[in-house]
């Protein structure tokens, strides 16, 4: 469905993308993510043909959108992060406008307003004025014009910006249910929403793509061997000569808790999971053990990982 060859954009000598390429298959749902200036935007601009590129190769459905900008055009739905609605027009009239300027006829233009008004739930507020709406109610409104047409790829640029938590949890499904019938590329900055919607990521950092994998492949490249939490009930200096003597523990720290129990945070050889280990060792040595658990980490603590700024920038 995309197609991105070695991608770059620059503004007056300011690199913004720089040799970025991907792709995204039918039906994904993906997840371009990075710091403020990393260049997510600038990339949905150019997908959509808002924004030339200074060179490279991007098709959409096949099509290039350089040399044939208007089939790209019938194929994507946007929404871009400031959605520019027509507040003084009443919903189901800003639909139709929206379905006739995009080449629906008056018949198919009524058909499609009925089925996308039905689908972003916007069935009891499509006589109202689209600026007497909440912010929730907006974004359903731009989620609905994006697909009036029946595109092929849908783009949406921090969708649930300004959202409540109720409100979030309401986009994020009918962004889902999307990604049953149509193709998703989808930028946010709430991570904890990427990681339960997409199916895959792009991280970007100064223009360029720093991992590219699913969320649960990305948790796992990092967590490597992974951190186990143990809490037990045994002497100090015992506990301490077991963590030393273990060849697959690389690092620990032991400190008390309450009564006789202390935390153990055991930091494992890559590919190794201790709690095996740590049970059998609690069983045979006769001590207690209240707590066994591996710490996981989060899509937030990739995307921190990857596009931390080094110590020069730091000092900037």
């Amino acid at each position: 469905m995309i197609e991105v060859e070695n991608l770059i954009k620059r503004y007056s000598g300011n690199t913004a993308v720089s040799g970025v390429s991907f792709s995204v298959q039918p039906g994904e749902i993906v997840g371009l993510l990075g710091r403020n200036g990393a260049g997510k935007s600038t990339i949905m601009r150019i997908l959509s043909c808002f924004l030339p590129a200074t060179s490279g190769t991007v098709r959409v459905a096949g099509h290039d959108v350089f040399s044939n900008p208007d089939e790209v055009r019938r194929c994507i739905g946007y929404m871009p992060e400031n959605n520019p609605l027509h507040r003084d027009m009443r919903v189901r009239e800003y639909l139709k406008f929206r379905a006739r300027l995009k080449g629906l006829g008056w018949s198919e233009a009524r058909r499609r307003v009925d089925t996308v008004t039905r689908q972003c739930g916007l069935t009891e507020v499509q006589r109202r004025l689209i600026g007497q709406l909440s912010k929730g109610f907006q974004q359903r409104v731009g989620l609905a014009d994006a697909l009036v047409h029946e595109p092929k790829l849908i783009i949406l640029d921090e969708p649930t910006i300004g959202l409540d938590p109720n409100q979030i949890r309401s986009v994020r499904q009918l962004i889902k249910d999307l990604g049953q019938r149509h193709t998703v590329l989808i930028s946010s900055h709430i991570l904890p929403e990427v990681e339960m919607t997409c199916s895959r990521v792009l991280i970007l950092q100064k223009g360029k793509i720093v991992a590219a994998d699913t969320p649960e492949q990305l948790k796992r490249n990092m967590a490597k061997g992974g951190q186990v939490v143990a809490e037990i009930a045994g002497p100090l200096v015992d506990l301490r000569d077991a963590w030393e003597q273990a060849s697959d523990v690389e690092d620990y720290d032991v400190s008390p808790v309450d009564g006789e129990f202390f935390r153990c945070a055991l930091t494992a050889r890559e590919g190794v999971d201790l709690r095996p280990q740590v049970f059998q060792l609690a069983k045979d040595r006769g001590w207690q053990l209240r707590e066994l658990t591996r710490s996981r980490h989060s899509l937030e603590d990739v995307f921190i990982a990857v596009t931390r700024p080094n110590a020069e920038e730091e000092n900037l």
